[in-house]
Order: C-alpha cells, then sequence, then structure tokens
C-alpha cells in the first residue's frame, strides 16, 4: 500500500471536527425536511433514499436547510465552514444527487445561477427581488394546484409548475428614492 504523504493526510483535528459534525447532524431534526420524511435522522433519510452517507452530502443537505435558496456557491460556503475543505465539484455533486432522489429541489431563474431549497412534495412558487436577488417562497394562489390545469395541455399529464415571481421585496423598496415625485 502506497504511503500518503503528511499533507495527503487529514490531521486529527479535521478527523474530530468531521466525526463532530457527523454526530451533531445525525442529532439535528429540521422541521421542514423531517416533517414530510418518514425518519428523523438525515443519514437514515439519505439510505432511505438509496444515497451513500458520506461527511459531505450530509453536510450539503444541511446547509441547503440552513440557507433556503442559496446558490452552490452559498452552500460550499456553509458545508466549508462546517467540515473544512470540499471541492465545489463534490458540493455540485451532491446537490445532483440530492435533487435527483427529491431530497431538494433545484430552482433555476432566468439569468441566474440555480438555486436549492429542502421544501419539496408540495406545490409552491417563488418571488424573487429584482434589485437584491431575495428569494422567497409563495404557495399557490387559489386551490390544491390551479396551475396545474392548463388552458391547454398538448396531451400532456402535468405533474408540476414552475412559477417565478420578480418584483422588489420589502427591503428595496424602502430603500429606494421616492419616485412619486412628491
Amino acid at each position: 500500500m502506497p504511503q500518503r504523504s503528511p499533507r495527503d493526510r487529514p490531521s486529527a483535528a479535521s478527523g474530530i471536527r468531521r466525526r463532530q459534525f457527523i454526530d451533531s447532524v445525525n442529532n439535528w431534526t429540521h422541521t421542514a425536511i423531517m416533517s414530510r420524511q418518514k425518519s428523523n435522522d438525515p443519514a437514515s433519510l439519505l439510505r432511505e433514499h438509496g444515497v451513500q452517507v458520506t461527511a459531505q452530502r450530509l453536510a450539503v443537505l444541511r446547509a441547503v436547510s440552513d440557507r433556503p435558496h442559496g446558490t452552490a456557491d452559498d452552500v460550499a460556503e456553509v458545508v466549508r465552514s462546517e467540515i473544512g475543505v470540499i471541492s465545489r465539484q463534490a458540493v455540485y455533486d451532491a446537490l445532483g444527487i440530492l435533487a435527483d432522489k427529491g431530497l431538494i429541489r433545484r430552482i433555476q431563474p432566468a439569468g441566474s445561477p440555480a438555486r436549492f431549497e429542502d421544501r419539496v412534495g408540495d406545490n409552491h412558487h417563488h418571488l424573487i427581488c429584482r434589485t437584491c436577488g431575495r428569494t422567497v417562497d409563495v404557495d399557490c394562489a387559489v386551490g390544491a394546484t390551479p396551475c396545474l390545469t392548463a388552458a391547454a395541455d398538448s396531451g400532456y399529464e402535468i405533474d408540476e409548475a414552475e412559477v417565478i415571481y420578480w418584483g422588489r421585496c420589502p427591503g428595496c423598496l424602502a430603500a429606494a428614492p421616492d419616485s412619486t415625485g412628491d
């Protein structure tokens, strides 16, 4: 077996930090995910969906939960603060797997980087501030799923609608100069 150089080996501190992080994640229950899932243990949740449990995937799942509507770079920043070093590609890979398995949702606003959230399994939309980019969830306007009833479905079976409202958030409106001319 080839011997690893000291810089290739994880430090004892990073190993301890990683174990502490995994323990804290395993004890974590986040209502947005866990109230909709069978398991209250994130590691079990991954296993139930056929996803191999790794410190990186647990950290990405937690980061998406802690920072809803964050970009991959936002998620990477949170993950690095939790477990130390992780490549951008590892974050993208984890986000892709979690989205493919339905544990998180990928939102792709026009002209913006993809955003990720853990609110899955319901029919909701998004409102994005054109000024600061703040994104919030907006429940479907009326009834259970009116946006899934298209005027003309062209023979498709519609199972999801992606609606994004654009505007200015209250903070940006308050900070904007008065444009009424008074």
